[in-house]
């Protein structure tokens, strides 16, 4: 099973609110997904990103791609730069 770190879109109509989660590759984008690990609110000014980052560092060593969006939003919050070094240093 392909796992992916995407985006699941909440929030009304024209007033976006995300989910960071772990899903199946397959599963639709607001279907069902493994596990919540964030949030993203773009409306906010700045943009607020929560990330619980064990979790995120969990399941990119168990494999999982993000998204390129999730991907920006994990390396701006510093957690790419680590799961790179944990790779090195093993």
């Amino acid at each position: 099973m392909a796992v992916k770190i995407r985006l699941k879109r909440l929030g009304a109509k024209k007033s976006p609110f995300y989910r960071i989660v772990v899903a199946d590759s397959r599963a639709p984008r607001d279907g069902r997904s493994i596990e919540n690990i964030g949030t993203y609110n773009p409306i906010k000014d700045p943009a607020e990103v929560k990330i619980d980052e064990n979790l995120a560092l969990k399941w990119l060593s168990c494999g999982a791609q993000p998204s390129d969006t999730v991907r920006s939003l994990l390396s701006k919050q510093g957690i790419m730069k680590k799961f790179h070094e944990s790779k090195i240093s093993k």
